[in-house]
């Protein structure tokens, strides 16, 4: 298994609190929902979605 690093910069109107919010706790369970074609599960491993969290994401196959 190999592993690499993404950074996203992205620009939006939702407020900072709530825009941190979609995409740092509620993308786990969104994407698999949202994307089932593209994304099987997101697993948080480390972290609590702030800075340094580490996810695994798992690819539909």
């Amino acid at each position: 298994m190999g592993g690499f690093a993404k950074e996203v910069e992205v620009s939006t109107s939702l407020p900072p609190a709530k825009a941190f919010k979609a995409f740092a706790e509620d993308l786990d369970t969104l994407l698999p929902k949202v994307a089932p074609q593209a994304i099987k599960s997101v697993e948080r491993l480390e972290g609590d979605g702030g800075p340094g969290t580490i996810k695994k994401i798992t690819f539909a196959e």
